[in-house]
């Protein structure tokens, strides 16, 4: 986890510069919405020849948002359809506050409210979610991915379980979250609007119950060891050896967890604490919590039947797995296939899965979509990527490094289209933060440039985009882990309010329901192009021009059966660039434009098409 910092950004920031932001992001972006073309043309591919094209002035366009109701149905829908919305819903919207402070009947999940306190519970729940589709699906949203939801241990030492992360109970929602029926209205009224619901779900751990005796003492409840120490990890070699731990239930919790095997001990691994690296990287408790031994053949079929039961229940459109690269590759190769069988023969076609894989590395990525047998992953490598061009400083041809290796997520049924784009998260902290604590130095209005470019690089390169709940409101943070996690709702945290709030005045004291933020309005124009061009969903995407300095980063999207090509040309450079590209011969418009709209495309020397792209925004062009 990196180390908090504060930002130089001044809390208070007069209206005048506001209004000069809000004025540059409307003024500055221009956008062509004609609808898909009807009649099919014959096939554009992208060659080296001659290409003409033409400006378009922003009086010639005309914008209307395409929203999730204009799409196809969500039944029928693929997963590169979508646009994504990552939401913690505790942190939302408090629409039942009689929840707030969890069960009434359960002690071991209930309590933990305090708006005060960044690591307690807030309120937001199902409910609030419900109220605020409306808002959802005007930003262009068509799936949510809610952080998770089921009954969680409240108090575990370093705070409350809000974000969803220690469960305890597989059958039943957080009831600081609301009830079973709650979530399947929100999720009835969800489809209705035409927009999916994803679960995020954990198979790696449960919350932390069970107790080593050598570290713990007789009751689990006595720690032995000295302050900062760990309960050190016991190899396989070691417990081969019969040096293992022990493993004891504190009295009162040996009939906690639901279902009631997971209460067993020998369904764990029981090996100490994870360093993350590894065999202790599957075999060790992840912070504490109590690792499954998903090797066992009966937890396979245990676990198989838990999210086989509550797909079966609540009708979920997908699944995000958490912690993926801290269980055993066998049992995703058996456990996602096993899923998606199950959702398709009760009547969910599309039903979709993607893991979290903390890692950049394409050939690890990839292992879990092809030997694994999962359909996707998080593109950490783009997110990774972005920080190196967009925060570094560094060459666009990283990005051309990173795409070069998209073949690796190929096969029967994956493809590198299908990965889920973002520009951070709940872990690793906003993307604006990363821009604010840069060496760099980047002043406000650079940060919103470049955080507004690096989204646009999340929708319209390969991928399925993914905003950060909050991300839309121009939320900063000032860190990763909690401090990434900010109220959409009034914040009574001192420390999240003492934040800036880019491109408006208000802080996250305020309720950032905003549709006018300038943020959604571009977000929404996004979504909008997206949805509209089905190359940008699932065109091929070749690199055309990359180079080792910060500047151009050109892409064709082709799809042979829409008849559409299109080119995508980003500057990453803090000085207006001009590229001149090999395309083939035909002319070309411009559908979306940032920056300066006026810029022209025309014949260079050589044959080429010659583009002027201004500092830090990007282009859209489709061949007529």
């Amino acid at each position: 986890m990196d180390p908090m910092h504060t930002l130089s950004i001044q809390p208070k920031r007069s209206i005048i510069l506001t209004r000069c932001l809000f004025i540059w992001l409307s003024a500055t972006l221009c956008v062509a919405c004609s609808p898909e073309p009807s009649t099919k043309e014959s096939s554009t591919s992208i060659t080296p020849s001659v290409a003409k094209a033409s400006a378009v002035s922003s009086s010639d366009l005309n914008f209307s948002s395409k929203i999730a109701t204009d799409l196809l149905p969500y039944q029928q829908r693929p997963i590169e359809d979508e646009v994504f919305y990552f939401v913690m819903p505790d942190r939302f919207n408090n629409g039942d506050t009689s929840n707030d402070n969890g069960s009434t009947t359960k002690p071991i999940s209930a309590g933990g409210f305090d708006k005060t306190d960044k690591s307690m519970y807030h309120g937001g729940d199902i409910q609030g979610l419900e109220q605020k589709l409306p808002y959802l699906k005007e930003l262009g949203i068509s799936a949510i991915w809610l952080t998770p939801i089921l009954r969680n241990r409240t108090i575990q030492e370093g705070g409350s379980g809000y974000h969803g992360y220690w469960v305890l109970d597989f059958t039943e929602i957080d009831p600081h979250l609301g009830s079973n029926q709650d979530l399947t209205s929100f999720i009835n009224a969800a489809h209705k609007e035409n927009i999916k619901v994803f679960f995020d779900i954990i198979t790696n751990h449960t919350a932390d119950v069970i107790k080593p005796k050598e570290c713990y003492g007789e009751d689990g409840l006595q720690w032995l060891k000295a302050a900062g120490e760990t309960c050190e990890y016991k190899s396989l070699a070691q417990v081969a050896n019969g040096d293992s731990y022990t493993p004891v239930i504190p009295k009162g919790l040996e009939n906690v967890k639901v279902p009631a095997w997971l209460n067993d001990p020998k369904y764990y691994h029981n090996q100490g604490e994870t360093t993350y690296r590894g065999e202790n990287s599957v075999y060790g408790d992840f912070a504490g919590l109590d690792d499954i031994n998903t090797d066992d053949p009966q937890v396979v079929k245990g676990m198989i039947d838990i999210f086989q039961n509550i797909i079966t229940e609540f009708k979920p459109d997908g699944f995000r797995i958490d912690t993926v690269k801290h269980v055993n590759m066998e049992f995703w190769s058996e456990f996602s296939p096993a899923l998606v069988e199950h959702a398709v023969s009760i009547g969910i076609p599309e039903f979709f899965m993607f893991g979290e894989v903390y890692s950049g590395d394409t050939k690890e990525l990839s292992s879990y979509t092809t030997v694994g047998n999962m359909q996707s992953v998080l593109d950490f490598g783009l997110a990774f990527t972005l920080q190196h061009t967009l925060i570094d400083q560094q060459g666009t041809d990283k990005l051309g490094q990173l795409f070069a290796n998209d073949s690796d997520y190929l096969d029967n049924d994956s493809n590198a289209n299908q990965l889920l784009n973002f520009t951070g998260n709940h872990d690793m902290g906003r993307f604006a933060h990363m821009l604010a604590k840069s060496e760099q130095n980047y002043s406000e209005a650079e940060i919103i440039q470049r955080n507004l470019l690096a989204h646009a690089m999340v929708y319209f390169l390969r991928g399925v985009p993914i905003i950060y709940y909050g991300d839309e409101q121009g939320f900063i943070g000032k860190g990763g882990d909690q401090d990434s996690r900010q109220n959409m709702m009034p914040s009574f945290v001192t420390s999240y309010n003492e934040d800036n709030v880019l491109a408006t005045n208000k802080t996250t004291a305020d309720d950032n329901f905003d549709a006018s933020h300038p943020f959604y309005k571009v977000f929404a124009q996004y979504s909008h192009i997206y949805h509209s061009y089905p190359a940008l969903r699932n065109g091929a995407q070749e690199t055309l021009y990359q180079q080792d300095t910060p500047g151009i980063f050109a892409i064709s999207r082709t799809l042979a059966g829409e008849n559409q090509a299109l080119i995508v040309v980003f500057n990453t450079a803090e000085s207006e660039q001009q590229v001149a590209l090999n395309v083939a011969d035909n002319s070309y418009k411009v559908l979306y434009q940032s920056g300066e709209v006026n810029k022209e495309m025309s014949h260079g020397n050589n044959d080429k098409l010659s583009i002027t792209v201004p500092a830090l925004s990007f282009a859209i062009y489709q061949a007529q």
